[in-house]
């Protein structure tokens, strides 16, 4: 096999690049002239056989090679350096990364306050977030593109070991002024009649609420559809109906929508942290991952207790 033969300067460089999307930015972040760092890339090219970044006058993007060649070069970096310094000198100095896939559901509320806490506590760490569908968050975690993921799995996959740690039961979200917010608890059948939103059927949230409502008898009629649970929630406040969702979905203290629990059935998703079997995170990832699983835990609800206080 040929010797591959590019330093850290050179994959330091090409990050640089790729981040900022701009070799002038790019050289202004690492200190060093615009002809020096087109050089470094251009060596770094000539090594791998292949261009990285597809350049015009106005804008630098990768190519199809070079996005994939971007992880393997976060990935070598973040492994030196974590050889390099031991994990209490990286969490106090280093300027890791961290790519963290999540289902939207999650990632609406609960994840900013979560990095927002890591955030005051290791500053020079970056998060980056994927928020998509279950089925892509899974893809993300497979793939390598993402460290882990924050999801929840119907069934189990050998590839993926999966961390449950919260229970998150489904509510239904309505506005403050809706006549059924004097209840502690809601049926199904008590909002067979009202008019129902819902995410698409793509959801992994939707499915999961299918094959329960299917096993019940139930079939609701839903009179909205939408993609995003964001415009679900939207929809709820501006009074076009009701819709059940995970209670992580809703903040604590919204100002026009609450959430009451669901019964007859009770439908709730089991949410957790997923990661690739056999692969040992690298430190910031861990750190980030540590944090997650603690404000997983601690928002444990206790049973039958209402999302928020009315007001």
């Amino acid at each position: 096999m040929q010797h591959i033969n590019f330093d850290l300067h050179q994959l330091q460089a090409f990050i640089a690049v790729a981040e900022r999307g701009s070799f002038r930015a790019a050289a202004e972040h690492i200190h060093l002239s615009p002809p020096a760092l087109s050089r470094r890339i251009e060596k770094l090219e000539s090594i791998l056989g292949t261009r990285l970044f597809n350049r015009t006058t106005r804008e630098v993007e990768l190519t199809s090679l070079g996005r994939i060649f971007l992880e393997r070069a976060r990935s070598a970096v973040d492994d030196l350096e974590a050889a390099m310094l031991g994990i209490s000198d990286i969490a106090a100095t280093r300027s890791g990364r961290v790519t963290v896939a999540c289902v939207p559901s999650a990632a609406l509320y609960f994840l900013p306050q979560v990095i927002s806490s890591f955030s005051r506590q290791y500053p020079a760490i970056r998060i980056r977030v994927i928020d998509e569908s279950m089925n892509q968050t899974l893809q993300s975690v497979l793939s390598g593109e993402s460290d882990f993921g924050i999801g929840f799995m119907s069934s189990l996959m050998p590839e993926i070991k999966f961390e449950d740690i919260h229970d998150d039961p489904f509510v239904v979200a309505m506005r403050r002024d809706h006549p059924l917010t004097t209840r502690k608890t809601v049926s199904w059948s008590t909002i067979a009649n009202e008019r129902l939103i819902s995410v698409a059927r793509s959801s992994g949230n939707r499915q999961l609420l299918d094959d329960v409502l299917t096993q019940a008898g139930i079939k609701p009629d839903f009179a909205f559809e939408v993609s995003h649970i964001g415009t679900l929630l939207g929809m709820v406040e501006a009074g076009l109906g009701l819709a059940a969702v995970p209670r992580m979905a809703l903040p604590a203290n919204h100002s026009a929508v609450i959430g009451l629990p669901l019964k007859n059935p009770t439908i709730s998703r089991s949410l957790g942290l997923l990661t690739r079997q056999g692969v040992t995170l690298r430190p910031a990832a861990a750190m980030f991952h540590t944090h997650l699983s603690e404000a997983l835990r601690k928002r444990r609800p206790a049973p039958d207790a209402p999302l928020q206080s009315k007001r």
